[in-house]
């Protein structure tokens, strides 16, 4: 059985509450779980201790078991130093868009025919010395 640690949704429409929870991979997101492993609040300030609480023996446990935790949950372990940090790599993410690319061409091109511009009268005076 492959087994994943991930949260389940509870709370109302724009008022998001999360369980971290060991399930299944098969279960649906809010289905069936194996067990609940703590709780996950984003509505919560960053630094606020109640934002993300994880019984971090039950946690290590079923990490032991071979369960997978899922990006965000690896990221919650990584704060809380159960796990290492993972080299992440998106190599898409910091290049511009199309229309940005093409009037960073635009821009150069008109730097290019500015600095032509600035040294052709340079020339001339060297020209006629």
């Amino acid at each position: 059985m492959a087994m994943k640690i991930r949260l389940a949704r509870a709370g109302s429409k724009k008022r998001p509450f999360y369980r971290i929870v060991a399930a299944d991979s098969r279960m649906p997101r809010d289905g069936r779980f194996i067990e609940k492993l703590g709780t996950y609040n984003p509505l919560l300030p960053k630094d606020s201790e109640e934002r993300v609480k994880m019984d971090m023996e039950r946690v290590q446990h079923w990490l032991d078991q071979g369960a997978q935790p899922t990006d965000r949950i690896a990221r919650m372990l990584e704060a809380a130093g159960t796990r290492d940090k993972a080299e992440r790599n998106n190599p898409n993410k910091g290049t511009p868009g199309k229309k940005a690319q093409e009037r960073a061409e635009e821009k150069a091109a008109k730097a290019a025919e500015a600095a032509e511009a600035a040294a052709a009268p340079a020339e001339e005076a060297a020209a006629e010395e």
